[in-house]
């Protein structure tokens, strides 16, 4: 396949999702930015609940990513906490309201219904398909690649343990399958 085409492919496919996203955001008075800070802040680590690493996994500016949990924030979907060892640091997460507004508006229909009219023996293959040119694009873009954290080159696991090797800090089984900013894939 030409690589045009590709491009052309990867375009469709993300109109699609700005759609499906769009039409869910207008049903709870949200904007798209709005949806993905909250599914970011559902999906990442400890080391990953910073107004910057949203930031960077956005790919937006610092006043667009500040505006949105300004928003977000007063809404009663996200609160900030403060670091208790490194009092520069603010730390976000999820209310209950935040979880569920996202579990309401989270376009995925229109994934669930494209699945089942997939083989399930072709799904694996367009999955690692997807992970490959994911993966060139962020390479090409000198972005992040915020992948899940055991599948980073620093994870381990030993007995019944998950360690960070970058901050030799222990991980929880939940850390483990969060995405994280300081992954580096294997």
């Amino acid at each position: 396949m030409e690589k045009v085409i590709v491009f052309d492919i990867i375009e469709r496919i993300a109109a699609l999702i700005r759609s499906e996203e769009r039409k869910k955001c207008t049903e709870f008075g949200l904007q798209p930015v709005h949806l993905q800070a909250l599914d970011y802040l559902s999906r990442c680590n400890r080391y990953s609940d910073t107004p910057a690493a949203l930031t960077n996994y956005l790919g937006m500016t610092r006043g667009t990513v500040s505006q949105t949990l300004l928003l977000l924030e007063k809404k009663g979907y996200v609160k900030k906490t403060t670091d208790t060892k490194d009092r520069r640091v603010i730390h976000l997460s999820l209310l209950p309201e935040g979880k569920a507004i996202l579990e309401k508006a989270k376009p995925c229909d229109l994934f669930s219904q494209a699945s089942d009219l997939l083989k399930q023996d072709d799904l694996q293959y367009y999955d690692e398909t997807l992970v490959t040119v994911l993966t060139a694009l962020q390479k090409s873009n000198k972005s992040r690649s915020f992948g899940q954290c055991k599948t980073c080159q620093f994870f381990t696991a030993i007995t019944d343990q998950f360690v960070c090797g970058l901050t030799k800090e222990p991980l929880s089984k939940q850390d483990s399958e969060k995405i994280c900013q300081e992954h580096t894939a294997v």
